[in-house]
């Protein structure tokens, strides 16, 4: 992994000088420095790879999955709890929730491990849910559970027998309408600074913010090892781990703060 450059650090800490409202959209990346793996790029869990059932994972962790054979969903959902269970947000997360206390930050994440919460950031869209909320698809049974050791997998409601699932958005199914209507209103505002890490960036909704500040001249950093769907859109690249990255513009924005 590069280490951060200097003079693309002090760059980014200068625009963040001239900068009141900044946008962080995150991926699986941020979390690395836990201890997570990514889903794709370098490490990740399911890079072209097909499941011990032949399906893609993209398939196995689908609505359509869940409602046909919900065995095999929850065997990967499972899966991707397992490699959450007992990490915590890393300095990346907490960075980003200690920027709150100078600047007015929100946070876009795809992630479903619950870690910019627990680091303490407020304005905070989680677009795909969290995999530790959990509710009965047919009664109002829900609850929050620190990991899933105690569940049988598949779990059955306690109280009608149906199944329970976690409130996290599956592939084909839609995003909660009421976490694009903030999302909305935070793009409607406008931001002077945006950020785009540990991300690949495949979806239009986490690219599509990046791609439009571009258009209307407002700075964009990317912060990722590998080139993605936004790379030729950002005026800033570090080719870097999120945490060392953070670390090093948290440095150069204290010194031009404190100056």
């Amino acid at each position: 992994m590069n280490d951060p450059d200097p003079m693309i650090v002090a760059r980014i800490a200068d625009a963040m000088r001239r900068a009141r409202r900044l946008l962080f959209i995150t991926g699986a990346g941020i979390s690395a420095d836990s201890g997570l793996p990514t889903y794709r790029g370098i490490g990740g869990l399911y890079n072209d790879k097909a499941t011990e059932e032949n399906f893609s994972i993209e398939t196995a962790l689908s609505g359509p999955m869940l409602e046909a054979n919900p065995a095999i969903t929850w065997k990967y959902l499972h899966q991707i709890e397992s490699a959450c269970r007992g990490a915590r947000f890393n300095d990346a997360h907490a960075i980003i929730a200690e920027w709150q206390n100078q600047l007015d930050v929100c946070v876009l994440t795809q992630n479903i491990d619950g870690f910019h919460r627990d680091a303490g950031s407020r304005n905070l869209i989680e677009i795909h849910g969290d995999i530790h909320d959990l509710f009965c698809t047919h009664c109002d049974y829900a609850l929050s559970v620190p990991d899933y050791s105690g569940l049988d997998i598949p779990p059955s409601c306690p109280e009608c027998q149906a199944l329970v699932r976690p409130r996290v958005v599956l592939f084909g199914e839609a995003l909660p309408s009421d976490a694009i209507q903030q999302l909305y209103r935070e793009l409607d505002q406008g931001f002077d600074l945006v950020f785009s890490i540990g991300t690949t960036s495949v979806f239009p909704y986490i690219a599509g913010p990046v791609a439009q500040a571009s258009q209307m001249g407002i700075p964009t950093v990317e912060i990722n090892p590998t080139d993605t769907h936004v790379t030729r859109f950002v005026d800033y690249k570090l080719a870097s781990g999120a945490a060392a990255s953070l670390r090093a513009i948290r440095q150069a924005y204290s010194k031009i703060v404190f100056i």
